[in-house]
């Protein structure tokens, strides 16, 4: 998996068997992802990586990350239960995701038609940041820390996995992931946990 933000636009997110092959979604989509990241650049968000991604920020907050598949790319929302979405373009990444997220993309032509809804978008998320504002959390049986939620939000193949485990599995991760000190130790330990959760394990099982 990358960490450095060059190596997503020329190779790919290094978590499969094409990367850095020409077969790669993001050598496929190359242009328009490349417009997606200077529309988030040109609106001051902070470039980073994260879960193999570009992931982009702003006032410590986690804004919206970019995405390649096969049939699509895409961008997505963290927080997304705060966005108007006056302009519809927002849509679920799945079906345990719980509200419209991502703008999809099809065509590179796209993400140009697109550009000034695109960074109202995260305009707005910014404004969200800047004054503090989260989404109200749902009452859930199972408290998740935020960088697993995170996670999920940004890797709908990782949600769809995790909500599929047992209430048992669920928790052994919670608890794995609260016993850790920081933030980073957390996310270091979801992304090695993130095969065992896609084969239906639980954090103690091999």
């Amino acid at each position: 998996m990358i960490t450095d933000i060059e190596d997503f636009f020329s190779k790919g997110c290094g978590r499969c068997e094409r990367f850095d092959t020409p077969a790669c979604s993001a050598n496929h989509w190359h242009a328009g992802l490349t417009g997606l990241r200077a529309i988030c650049r040109s609106a001051g968000l902070v470039e980073t990586v994260k879960w193999g991604h570009p992931c982009y920020m702003h006032a410590g907050r986690n804004i919206a990350l970019i995405g390649a598949l096969q049939g699509d790319f895409r961008l997505n929302f963290f927080n997304a239960a705060l966005m108007k979405d006056p302009e519809g373009l927002l849509e679920r990444q799945g079906p345990n995701t719980q509200h419209p997220d991502s703008i999809r993309f099809t065509a590179t032509e796209q993400v140009e038609q697109r550009a000034a809804a695109i960074r109202a978008y995260l305009l707005e998320a910014m404004a969200y940041a800047d004054a503090g504002i989260r989404p109200p959390k749902v009452a859930l049986a199972l408290e998740l820390p935020d960088e697993l939620v995170d996670a999920m939000d940004a890797d709908p193949e990782l949600a769809e996995a995790f909500h599929r485990l047992t209430p048992g599995r669920q928790r052994s991760y919670a608890i794995l992931l609260s016993s850790a000190k920081t933030s980073a130790t957390r996310v270091a330990r979801i992304e090695k946990a993130r095969p065992h959760i896609l084969a239906g394990k639980g954090a103690n099982e091999r």
